[in-house]
């Protein structure tokens, strides 16, 4: 497709909702979580799990907040109903957004909601809790030191055991997202013209994403030129120059699922060195989509692609030139969640894992490829979400 030779004005005015949005996540699915939470719980020795504000606490109980300085929590006992403990001026937004029936226990400003938390437990005859891993360790600490003598255990294979695998409703959030994304890409391929600003494509990535009805860019990295060489990029407007590359890493969320998706390409014409780098990061991208099998080990998907780069002269490990980082990591709720595509992540896949696949080539100091497209795993290998880009001047 043609990158360049529109506007921002036309691109927009093309862009429209979704056409069929993904339906979201029922109650039987969230009740069939929380028994799945309650059996990890049995197994690992505890008598109760606690989720914290987070990604978790949306996933069971469908509350999307973000951790603050205030305990926000589900207690989930291995029988009997969920509690919420929860600041009391927030109960209004608490059953606005709890998708669950559970039980309220509210604490006042000047009230220890640790106190609160231990006095539930001894109430509920809990001697063992399992803690979601993302609970903070200022909060842990204190939990600790108010429920003792309950003790605490890690609930990071309740959680992960939980959440790892999607479901296919799950799995069809996310395909909405991917595709949301990967359309605002192709859209921002033909804005593009000389001058534009790294400012000026940010904003167009979020509006367009807000036409598509997300509620705007989730993140938006966009790089120019030797920038490209920083995988994060580097402080600092840019603006775009005839054959610069281009690197854009964006995405959005459906109903708190993300999407996440970089492409890499040229504004004009690439360089000979430039094609050559760009195909060997898209053979190490589709390396590791092929070493993709339920049962293999994460850390085996990263070597396919780290193994191929090394080949060709490139690396070897994590040196430059070369793949700096890790081959991918797992997304859902969360942009970066376990199970990760790195050396010494020995997790084996499974069906319904979701990964990112992305092994960035970086060339110090003159430019980086980043393609990055997203996969699950099924029963025979693994699905694209989305397609792979096809050539270093096509989107």
């Amino acid at each position: 497709m043609t990158i360049g030779g529109s506007t921002i004005e036309a691109e927009l005015a093309a862009l429209a909702p979704f056409a069929s949005p993904a339906p979201a996540i029922t109650l039987d699915e969230r009740l069939a979580r929380i028994e799945r939470a309650r059996k990890l719980t049995r197994d690992a020795g505890a008598d109760a799990l606690i989720v914290g504000a987070g990604a978790s606490l949306n996933y069971f109980a469908g509350v999307p907040w973000g951790a603050s300085e205030r305990l926000v929590a589900m207690l989930l006992p291995v029988s009997g109903d969920p509690v919420m403990i929860c600041p009391a001026f927030e109960q209004g937004s608490l059953a606005a957004d709890l998708a669950i029936d559970a039980g309220l226990r509210l604490w006042e400003e000047d009230e220890s909601p640790f106190a609160l938390t231990a006095a539930t437990l001894r109430d509920l005859g809990i001697t063992a809790l399992a803690v979601d891993p993302a609970l903070a360790y200022d909060m842990v600490h204190r939990l600790g030191q108010a429920i003792a003598p309950v003790e605490i255990r890690d609930g990071s294979a309740i959680i992960h055991g939980c959440r790892m695998q999607k479901s296919p409703a799950e799995l069809a959030l996310m395909k909405q997202a991917k595709a949301m994304t990967l359309a605002v890409h192709k859209a921002t391929a033909r804005i593009l013209a000389p001058g534009i600003t790294t400012t000026e494509v940010r904003r167009f990535i979020d509006q367009a994403h807000r036409k598509l009805g997300a509620a705007g860019s989730s993140f938006c990295i966009v790089q120019f030129g030797h920038a490209t060489a920083y995988p994060h990029g580097i402080p600092g407007e840019q603006r775009l120059a005839e054959n610069d590359l281009v690197l854009i890493d964006t995405g959005c969320t459906v109903h708190g699922y993300h999407s996440d998706i970089t492409r890499t390409y040229v504004f004009g014409d690439a360089t000979d060195d430039q094609r050559r780098i760009w195909d060997l990061e898209h053979a190490a991208q589709q390396a590791a989509f092929e070493a993709v099998r339920p049962g293999v080990l994460c850390e085996a998907v990263d070597a396919a692609a780290r193994d191929l780069v090394t080949r060709a002269g490139l690396g070897p490990d994590y040196r430059l030139p070369g793949i700096p980082h890790r081959t991918g990591h797992g997304i859902g709720l969360s942009i970066h969640e376990p199970a990760y595509l790195v050396r010494g992540d020995k997790t084996p896949l499974a069906p319904g894992m979701c990964f990112s696949n992305e092994p960035m080539i970086v060339v110090p100091g003159r430019f980086g490829i980043r393609l990055e497209d997203h996969f699950y795993v099924t029963e025979e290998g693994a699905e694209w979400f989305t397609p792979p880009q096809p050539a270093i001047d096509a989107i």
